[in-house]
């Protein structure tokens, strides 16, 4: 397959293969980036900002309802953009997408607070939450399932790991800017103006990230390859659905450990340690931008264990060492100051050597031509059902039951992403 990369260097454009690693590395970090600096948003700003009539643990509680927002809409903004692409083309679907996201993200930066509008305030931030959500959807441009189809024998798991850097890089961006930001600045100038900063870096971020994605999906060779490979939106979603669907949900289940912990190492403990006043906000952020690098390093790590053991062997080894460590939760994120900082060291090792290969583990299942929108749709229901009520229902059930509960939840994805695999493993083989 290697000579069908090459061929991204004939003709006039002139693109390396190294240059559509670049090109999804940079995509994939500007939108966790924007990712992130919601996120972490959501649990240092918002609850004060946009439901100050509530305690900080309610407030909270109330700010990740409007976090999961984007992931409900994210499904209908890859429809949407299919759609768009079909007609106008993939470059015009990327930069529409790219710019709602943008836009979306930079505008939350200019949203008044709860004692300017009252109400309006939070139904403006749910608006633009969930038009990040359809921008992200539609952000789907192929790069990914391209790398892999094109990977070398024996290489499938470091292919498969490329387009996950993104998401360590773009924490340890967002973590840091925030650490900065509140470092330097008094508490009050944080949160009357401080923390719209982020924001606005975003969309110059994804501007950045728009050309350099386009210098690559809008030529010629890249067309052909995806052509060759069909790597097309289907007319209907429904028809991948009635003949795909199982392989879509297998696909989406498989990663369930992996796309659980995601916020349960990055989002949850800095909002419990906040609402319980057990560290200073600037130690945790420390902690994780740490903690980001190490994902780095377990993301990489985790290309070289699947090009020697096989994908779904590293995600199911994987899930049962999520499994170990969703036991011994309790005792580290409710233990001393140095345990929890090893709940969160550890956790974001296990995240990086499980989100390396989470991606497209079961895609494998799908006809070529459903490959592209399968592949996408799969994402989309993976972070729907893993990630994007995670945070929300892990400190609504500790804080009533107890850090048990955390384990409980974190278990119940380990289970799923067990049974996927074992119903993959029958499917289709490495």
């Amino acid at each position: 397959m290697e000579h069908d990369v090459s061929k991204l260097n004939s003709g006039h454009t002139g693109v390396a293969p190294s240059e559509i690693a670049v090109g999804v590395i940079v995509g994939r970090a500007s939108e966790y980036f924007d990712y992130f600096v919601y996120g972490i948003a959501s649990v240092l700003v918002f609850p004060g900002v946009f439901f100050p009539f509530e305690e900080p643990l309610e407030g909270t509680l109330y700010s990740f309802v409007v976090f999961a927002l984007a992931f409900i809409a994210r499904p209908f903004g890859t429809i949407l953009f299919f759609n768009i692409q079909r007609r106008w083309g993939r470059g015009v679907k990327l930069t529409a997408a790219l710019f709602m996201l943008g836009f979306a993200t930079a505008g939350i930066a200019f949203l008044p607070g709860y004692e300017s509008v009252g109400p309006w305030a939070i139904v403006l931030l749910s608006i633009l939450r969930c038009f990040q959500g359809i921008g992200l959807g539609g952000s789907w441009d192929g790069l990914p399932s391209l790398l892999a189809l094109n990977a070398p024998p024996k290489r499938h798991g470091w292919y498969a790991m490329i387009p996950q850097l993104g998401a360590p890089i773009g924490f340890v961006i967002a973590a840091g800017l925030f650490l900065y930001l509140y470092s330097e600045l008094t508490p009050a100038d944080f949160m009357d103006w401080g923390w719209r900063y982020p924001f606005y870096v975003a969309f110059t971020i994804n501007v950045v990230a728009l050309f350099a994605r386009l210098r690559i999906v809008v030529t010629d060779d890249y067309e052909e390859l995806l052509d060759k490979y069909q790597l097309h939106p289907v007319e209907k979603v429904s028809e991948l659905l009635d003949t795909s669907g199982g392989s879509v949900v297998i696909g989406a289940f498989a990663a369930l450990a992996s796309y659980a912990l995601f916020h349960l190492v990055t989002v949850f403990p800095l909002s419990w340690l906040i609402v319980n006043s057990s560290q200073a906000i600037d130690d945790i952020l420390i902690v994780q931008i740490i903690g980001g690098v190490l994902a780095l390093f377990g993301v990489m790590a985790s290309g070289w264990i699947a090009d020697r053991i096989g994908r779904r062997s590293t995600l199911g080894t994987m899930a049962v060492l999520i499994g170990v460590f969703a036991a011994l939760s309790p005792l580290m994120l409710g233990g001393q100051v140095v345990h929890q900082n090893i709940f969160i060291l550890v956790g974001f090792v296990l995240l990086g050597l499980s989100y390396g290969q989470s991606a497209g583990a079961a895609t494998g299942n799908l006809e070529p031509k459903y490959r592209y929108t399968g592949a996408a749709l799969t994402s989309d229901l993976a972070w729907l059902i893993g990630a994007a009520f995670a945070p929300l229902v892990a400190i609504g059930l500790s804080s009533r039951f107890g850090l048990v509960a955390l384990s409980g939840y974190l278990l119940s994805g380990v289970i799923c992403t067990l049974l996927a695999l074992r119903i993959n493993r029958s499917l289709n083989k490495d």
